[in-house]
């Protein structure tokens, strides 16, 4: 199982489109809004590190309102 945070800008006026789709994208386990240079935080558990880029990239990406992420992969110290 790989973890990560995935950090969503949104366009404004799509807030709440983006957000019902991303919620519903399998992997997504949490989404939390936050307010600063970022709108989103996703929590994403996947598989492997490359099904996790394939969320981020054909789904999350790919959403209506979405104008950028940046990926965090967890890691265990």
């Amino acid at each position: 199982m790989v973890t990560g945070l995935v950090l969503v800008r949104l366009m404004a006026g799509k807030e709440k489109v983006a957000l019902t789709r991303i919620k519903e994208i399998k992997g997504v386990s949490h989404v939390t809004a936050v307010f600063g240079r970022w709108d989103l935080v996703l929590d994403i558990e996947t598989e492997d590190v490359g099904t996790l880029s394939n969320v981020v990239v054909r789904d999350i990406r790919a959403t209506p309102g979405v104008l950028s992420t940046e990926s965090l992969v967890t890691t265990s110290i």
